[in-house]
């Protein structure tokens, strides 16, 4: 896989009109991983991700928050030419993140992105977006998300359907109208279906839709002073939740940690689930 240095990070504001303006092209995934060799995390920008997603104030990131630091490179490397499918259209189904011990505020990290393990799915075809951030010689932190372009045309086999029955919550969530603007600031996310009503109208949702990855966080961020320093956190995006909106979160010990669950407040309607995993 070849190797190409990004001295700075890439500016979301022209990567938004490319992706509108690219239809995909070529078949395979491309064999080079971008790499910022030195990033430095600024103080302010975690204090507004923090207040966004619901953590504490603290020099620890949380678990989440690399994800900042990776977005724009996969949103650059998802918009080269030869990338076989647009942008925008693809659906984040599934997101993985690994952290092998806290990371903290004053560390220079590099961070690094590849594409891989293109594979079919019974809607499509789905792929990785494989990311790492690095302390030295040591891989501190890893994620790895999963993103599905549906074309109908797949050659997976859907299981079975069942009706699901919400579990009691153990907290509602009250999902402000606009927290997808509020994340599209701190994240630099801002796909046109998470920011207001009539645009995301134009990709087929009733109304703007959170994004998973604040989700993600939001769910995250209510386990703090209960998790170990290394640990794996994975999730499976499913219905989406409409802004604004109101949203059942369950929770229950596992062997090794914990497991969650968010779903809609009235209906046996799943938005995300998850597993909390020590290593």
């Amino acid at each position: 896989m070849a190797v190409r240095e990004v001295t700075s990070a890439p500016s979301l504001a022209t990567l938004y009109p490319k992706a509108l303006l690219r239809r995909g092209g070529g078949s395979t995934l491309p064999t080079t991983e971008l790499v910022r060799p030195e990033v430095v995390i600024d103080p302010a920008h975690v204090a507004a991700y923090n207040e966004v997603c619901g953590f504490r104030f603290s020099d620890e990131l949380p678990a989440t928050y690399p994800h900042m630091l990776v977005f724009g490179l996969q949103m650059a490397l998802m918009t080269e030419p030869g990338f076989p499918f647009p942008l925008l259209g693809l659906v984040h189904v599934e997101n993985q993140i690994t952290q092998h011990r806290p990371l903290l505020l004053g560390e220079t990290f590099r961070v690094s992105v590849r594409a891989e393990n293109l594979r079919p799915h019974e809607k499509g075809s789905q792929f990785d977006m494989v990311s790492e951030v690095h302390s030295g010689a040591d891989t501190v932190w890893s994620e790895v998300s999963t993103y599905l372009r549906r074309t109908g045309s797949g050659s997976g086999s859907g299981g079975p359907r069942t009706q699901l029955t919400p579990p009691k919550p153990s907290a509602l969530w009250h999902v402000p109208g606009d927290i997808g603007r509020r994340y599209a600031e701190v994240s630099g996310d801002r796909n046109p279906i998470h920011l207001h009503p009539l645009t995301a109208r134009l990709f087929g949702f009733p109304k703007a839709i959170a994004h998973g990855m604040w989700t993600k966080a939001h769910a995250l961020a209510s386990f703090e002073g209960r998790l170990p320093d290394a640990y794996r956190v994975a999730v499976r995006f499913k219905q989406p939740v409409l802004l604004p909106g109101r949203a059942a979160f369950t929770t229950w010990q596992t062997d090794d940690g914990w497991a969650f669950e968010l779903w809609h407040a009235r209906k046996p309607k799943p938005h995300l689930d998850g597993v909390i995993s020590a290593l």
